[in-house]
């Protein structure tokens, strides 16, 4: 465990998790509606009624998940005034890794001089940010690490067919990060409600590249290893889960809604937030910012948090429900407290 934390301050049965510091790199180039009407057909009328979207990030092709991660990663570190070497673990949330193995978060650790810390990608999609905080805290509550750097972090762009209008469009690529730190004097980080239905699988994914069906000739020349969604099922399965999972982390957490100041969803886009906010009836409070950066999968939620709390949006001592959605499919929500 890393020297200089607060462990001593936690004791050992009431070890919580707390946000120290957050970050967030999007590659320069930008791409708006109006680029993608050039490309597909499309216009910026139809992308934002339908999405919300009027811009998105692409990376360059130089620029791999990884490089992404690692600019995050030293935002989030600078942020919460912590050095690399401290960090105990590094999970990396991500459906774009740079390569099947070794991990991004192993490529991200040696950029980043993280040499103490151990390393492992997290799968959940755009779930998957979410799914990695809850790794990190259960990591701290149970005192196997004192320091932890999560990072959402997609190179969306690589695995987009950019002759399909209804995907196409939709993605981005970015990175966000975190820093978790054992502290006992805050609710900090909350136990996550999580879930996922394997059954919807084919949904929304992208079919070739695994064990299953491996790189050939045939995959390359049917496009089976860019993204594949039915737009109409993800929309309906993402409005109905998000929605039972703020009401159930709510009620673990013996919450109302009126102790919440601001709730975090994926950006998936604009249609699926403001359905759920008016389920919740919480709409005034749903964070959004979707139409900049488009949907960047796990970093969606990453970046959201960034924002949302550097903008003043949310304020220390505040409260606030980080809901996602995502391929697999899997879904949860958690309460986190403002600490910054």
């Amino acid at each position: 465990m890393s020297a200089g934390t607060e462990t001593e301050h936690a004791g050992a049965a009431a070890r919580t998790a707390s946000i120290v510091g957050t970050g967030m790199y999007v590659p320069e180039r930008v791409v708006t509606n109006r680029d993608l009407e050039e490309i597909v057909d499309t216009s910026d009328e139809w992308i934002f009624s339908r999405t919300g979207m009027r811009e998105r990030r692409i990376a360059a092709e130089d620029q791999a998940t990884s490089d992404l991660a690692a600019e995050a990663a030293k935002a989030a570190l600078a942020d919460a005034g912590v050095a690399a070497a401290e960090v105990d673990q590094l999970i990396t949330a991500t459906l774009s890794p740079d390569m099947i193995f070794p991990s991004t978060a192993c490529l991200v650790q040696h950029r980043i001089g993280a040499d103490r810390a151990a390393c492992f990608d997290l799968g959940a999609a755009c779930s998957g940010f979410l799914y990695a905080l809850e790794q990190a805290r259960c990591s701290i509550a149970s005192g196997a690490a004192d320091t932890v750097l999560v990072i959402g972090a997609e190179k969306m762009s690589a695995f987009l067919d950019w002759e399909d209008r209804s995907t196409c469009v939709l993605f981005g690529d970015g990175a966000g990060a975190a820093v978790l730190r054992a502290r006992g004097d805050r609710i900090g980080v909350g136990e996550a409600v999580l879930g996922a239905d394997g059954s919807l699988a084919e949904l929304l994914c992208v079919p070739a590249g695994g064990s299953r069906m491996p790189a050939s000739e045939d995959t390359l020349r049917r496009r089976l290893h860019c993204l594949r969604m039915e737009g109409r099922e993800v929309y309906k399965h993402a409005v109905s889960h998000m929605v039972e999972s703020v009401y159930d982390v709510l009620r673990r957490h013996e919450l109302d809604p009126d102790e919440i100041a601001c709730f975090i969803p994926h950006q998936a886009n604009a249609r699926i937030i403001q359905a759920v906010g008016a389920r919740l009836d919480v709409e005034e409070r749903m964070f959004m910012d979707v139409e900049r950066y488009g949907n960047t999968s796990a970093a969606a939620l990453a970046i959201a948090l960034h924002e949302a709390v550097k903008s003043g949006t949310v304020s220390r001592g505040e409260l606030m429900v980080l809901v996602a959605f995502g391929g697999g499919f899997t879904w949860g929500a958690n309460i986190v407290e403002c600490t910054l």
